[in-house]
């Protein structure tokens, strides 16, 4: 606690406002190392942001410096707190330097969204999005008010890097700020796409469970059996377009899973739920099999709200707390009616009727554009597992397809030898990275790997 008020009084000391009033409230550090604030994306529907300027920064006019927007999954999880605090950002819940933070190689802007997520707030509960594409919508309103009016911003390329439910935020939002772009009203470079272990083929990913957990001996043949009538009953409700209904059979299968396989962990099928440091509670998930897709939802964010970083092992760090106190004080503009994290049930409720809808077609239209797309999945993640990945890759129309699938595999290694973190593959503006001992959380379970991935997806002169 001592270091935290110590990290308050410091930071006190250097917040100097930029803009008051109007659409666009924010602050910046003294040294310019940090800027974060809201965006009005429509009238009473606030978006929070925080974007870091990397200390390894290499000027370099062939490979300019690139920037990494981080857009967490849910829909309902904050970039803001989780992404910054328990994977990438320069800082772990306990406030500690993070040595694998992806400022090495670029920097990064996180944004809680879509509006209601993290510290971002609406005024009235209807403004809340419905669907994947209004969120890209408010993404791109964002950009407009960040990127038209700073050089600077403009002279860096854009990558879009997602995890989980994010993966359908960013391809969507890549459609539409290059829609933009084109129309020339938004003045930036997208560099690429990235997409890990992301939510863009729901029913793919359901079938993949099955086979999977019976394949490691988590289920049995009664268990799989049940498993695979769920996502049959899945698939036909995907297909007649009842939405809805297919996001509470989700909600469905998960309790079947959970309860048949003795609570596995849906972010790492070697461990049990509570093992993981990142997706850890207190909850057994057998009892939160037993309540309604929304409410389990709702324990989920939780989950990751109050779990610790995997650089802080044994750290009790509370995530909400820490948002909620520390940080909320440094910040300085956040509402005082506003708690982080406290209209996320709402963001993933207004959502149900679009949370199993496939974005696959967005990922084709994308790669028939010439935008670098590249996905990444971690071994022995579950519900983004990479058997459903791949399941769906095979799905694209894109005329390179059959030419990537025919490519060899590539080894990755940390530094000089070493055993093998992953495999890659690669064929034009389409890349493929297998990271082995990784489960949904892949930055936090292999760090080393990740960053080599990232100096590759976004060329980083360093």
């Amino acid at each position: 606690m001592e270091k935290f008020l110590v990290f308050i009084v410091m930071f006190s000391l250097c917040f100097v406002p930029l803009i008051h009033g109007g659409r666009k409230i924010s602050k910046k550090t003294q040294d310019g190392s940090e800027d974060w604030g809201y965006v009005e994306v429509r009238p009473k529907a606030h978006m929070f942001w925080w974007l870091y300027k990397s200390p390894y920064r290499v000027e370099n006019p062939s490979k300019p410096w690139p920037i990494v927007l981080w857009l967490q999954g849910g829909p309902g999880a904050s970039g803001v707190g989780i992404g910054n605090f328990q994977e990438v950002g320069p800082l772990d819940t306990s406030l500690n330097p993070r040595n694998s933070t992806w400022l090495q190689k670029s920097d990064l802007l996180f944004v809680d969204n879509p509006v209601g997520t993290g510290y971002s707030f609406v005024e009235d509960t209807k403004l809340f999005v419905k669907n994947d594409l209004e969120a890209a919508e408010d993404l791109t309103t964002l950009l407009k008010k960040l990127f038209n009016g700073d050089e600077t911003l403009q002279k860096s390329p854009l990558f879009i890097v997602a995890e989980s439910y994010g993966g359908k935020f960013a391809v969507t939002l890549a459609l539409s700020a290059l829609k933009a772009i084109e129309a020339g009203k938004l003045k930036l470079k997208l560099g690429g796409v990235a997409l890990g272990d992301s939510w863009i083929s729901p029913e793919d990913f359901v079938f993949s469970w099955g086979p999977l957990l019976k394949d490691v001996s988590r289920l049995d043949d009664n268990g799989f059996k049940q498993s695979q009538s769920l996502s049959e009953k899945i698939r036909q409700q995907i297909q007649e377009g009842q939405y809805n209904e297919a996001t509470d059979s989700w909600g469905e299968l998960e309790g079947v899973i959970s309860s048949n396989s003795n609570g596995v962990d849906f972010y790492n099928f070697l461990l049990d739920s509570g093992m993981d440091s990142v997706s850890s509670s207190s909850t057994s998930i057998l009892e939160l099999s037993k309540e309604s897709a929304n409410k389990r939802y709702s324990r989920y964010l939780s989950v990751l709200r109050s779990s610790t970083s995997s650089s802080t092992p044994g750290g009790d760090d509370d995530l909400d707390d820490l948002m909620n106190g520390v940080i909320k004080k440094k910040l300085k503009i956040i509402p005082g009616n506003v708690t982080w994290g406290g209209q996320s049930e709402g963001v993933f409720v207004a959502m149900q009727g679009d949370f199993m809808r496939p974005r696959i077609d967005e990922v084709d239209q994308l790669l028939s554009k010439g935008v670098n797309v590249t996905i990444y999945n971690g071994q022995v993640d579950l519900i983004c597992a990479t058997k459903g990945t791949e399941a769906w890759v095979k799905k694209l129309k894109w005329e390179g397809l059959q030419t990537f699938l025919s490519k060899d595999r590539i080894p990755l290694y940390c530094g000089k030898g070493g055993p093998t973190k992953g495999f890659m593959s690669s064929y034009q503006n389409l890349h493929f990275y297998w990271i082995l001992g990784a489960g949904h959380f892949v930055p936090v379970d292999q760090p080393c790997v990740t960053l080599d991935m990232l100096s590759h997806i976004t060329n980083s002169p360093r």
